[in-house]
């Protein structure tokens, strides 16, 4: 059966983006077939300093100048605990195996009874997730460089109900209050555990959301059992399905890392079309592009951008994915499994 068309979302002409030439497709390495490290194309902090900087520079003043317009995405960050703003230098350094260290970092990282360090009585909040992986350097951006050997990445839930209200307005902001909340508690669990680790005698360095650092989290966290990639371009978990936000910290301590989780939301990716439906400016590929010398699930910067400026963040797709209804991550995972395995029985 025919898939049935749908009204395209167009830009309005008032509230259009200085696009540059380059498209951020291009940016992105679509269409590339040689692997090469990834290019920041947005969420950069620096480009606001110095708008000339970046292509893309002048598009990431306009989404924060008409997102900090509004009052409620003001404030929300304005008043936030992000957790310690400045890290203390590493101190004398404390002796354990990766084994030990790997254990006691992800009990600190998810809050467990036990592991509340007394130094650290302001720890506010906790992570839903932690995972481990050794760095690699086609995760790191060009221009930057890291010499930390592992990335301690963090899963942050979300209230699905509250994101559910998404597409944000200014009068109606909920939806996307909702994912600047979680960036400020993956911002606090990260500050935090960086110094932690610092305390420890060992480098650390935060990455907080939304903005960037020199590191691409989203390979870093499929290295490391978030998930895999579904076709709105974000994780899918086991547990909380895409309902999550990522923080992240590098670090030169000796750690364990953890392998990849399949759940079989690949497969069911390629059948859905949930959100490619439900994306108003049709932004989704159907099927998988090359991107950089692989094959993937990929979303159209260019499509997507304007629309995300226009609501504030948009979050549509995650909030429609069949697998972020609260309960339905883990039905999924084993039905998917379940088949994949008596697939790979028949043959």
């Amino acid at each position: 059966m025919a898939r049935k068309s749908k009204e395209v979302w167009v830009a309005p002409a008032q509230n259009s983006l200085p696009l540059p030439a380059v498209t951020g497709n291009e940016y992105n390495g679509l269409g590339e077939t040689s692997r090469r490290r990834p290019r920041q194309v947005f969420w950069q902090i620096d480009w606001l300093r110095t708008p000339g900087s970046h292509p893309y520079a002048p598009v990431l003043k306009a989404v924060v100048d008409r997102f900090t317009s509004v009052a409620a995405y003001r404030d929300v960050y304005a008043g936030a605990d992000r957790g310690p703003r400045k890290l203390p230098d590493p101190g004398p350094q404390v002796e354990a195996t990766p084994e030990r260290w790997t254990e006691r970092l992800k009990a600190f990282a998810l809050n467990q009874p036990g592991a509340r360090d007394s130094a650290y009585p302001g720890l506010g909040s906790e992570a839903e997730l932690v995972g481990i992986a050794r760095i690699k350097p086609e995760w790191i951006y060009e221009g930057c460089e890291t010499d930390h050997t592992h990335l301690v990445i963090l899963g942050i839930a979300m209230n699905h109900e509250r994101l559910s209200r998404v597409p944000s307005s200014a009068e109606d902001p909920e939806g996307q209050l909702e994912v600047c909340d979680q960036y400020n508690r993956g911002a606090r669990v990260a500050n935090w555990l960086a110094h932690w680790i610092r305390g420890q005698g060992y480098r650390s360095r935060a990455h907080c959301g939304p903005w960037v650092g020199s590191l691409n989290l989203l390979p870093a966290a499929l290295a490391c059992g978030m998930g895999e990639l579904g076709k709105h371009g974000s994780l899918i978990n086991r547990q909380f399905g895409s309902s999550f936000r990522l923080a992240a910290v590098e670090t030169d301590m000796p750690l364990l890392p953890d392998e990849p989780d399949i759940i079989g939301a690949d497969d069911f990716c390629a059948r859905c079309q949930v959100c490619t439906d439900a994306c108003p400016p049709d932004a989704i590929f159907s099927s998988k592009q090359q991107v950089r010398g692989e094959f993937k699930w990929f979303v159209d910067f260019d499509k997507c951008i304007p629309y995300f400026n226009e609501t504030y963040g948009c979050g549509i797709c995650i909030a429609v994915c069949p697998w972020s209804t609260p309960g339905r991550a883990p039905k999924l995972a084993e039905r998917w499994l379940r088949r994949a395995r008596e697939k790979a029985a028949s043959r």
